[in-house]
């Protein structure tokens, strides 16, 4: 990266180090906003789904149920400051919603949610009946 500003209209050493060190895998350019970073672990009690939200407030965050369906969301405002120009901006806090498919197994009534140091956790417990116990020997009499 290169803080300096570079004059479009003459060749210099900038424009090959620009070259060089410019992030060709990057998303893709039409990309208008990112989805945050989400984890899913299966435990033997529950599913933790946890989703990578710094920056945002807990009042920012919905968390619905519908239809077997878990939606994750946030409605952020986009905010334009006139303070500077940027010669690099590669993060924004833009709104989005992730959707997840929520197994039978899960019992719907007991989910729950947390939020802490920029992470939401949400909970899905299973059901009673569907959390398999430790195997277990018959004795044969």
């Amino acid at each position: 990266m290169n803080l300096v500003r570079k004059h479009k209209n003459s060749f210099s050493p900038a424009l090959i180090n620009d070259w060089l060190t410019n992030d060709w895998f990057q998303a893709h350019p039409f990309q208008d906003k990112q989805l945050p970073a989400v984890n899913i672990q299966e435990t033997k009690q529950a599913f933790l789904v946890e989703l990578l939200a710094p920056r945002l407030k807990k009042e920012d965050l919905q968390v619905e149920i519908e239809k077997d369906v878990l939606s994750i969301a946030s409605e952020a405002e986009e905010k334009t400051e006139e303070t500077g120009r940027y010669t690099r901006k590669e993060y924004n806090f833009s709104s989005f919603r992730r959707t997840f498919s929520i197994p039978e197994s899960v019992d719907s009534k007991k989910i729950d949610a947390l939020y802490s140091e920029g992470v939401l956790t949400v909970t899905l417990p299973k059901r009673k009946e569907t959390v398999q116990e430790a195997k277990k020997s018959i004795r044969i009499r």
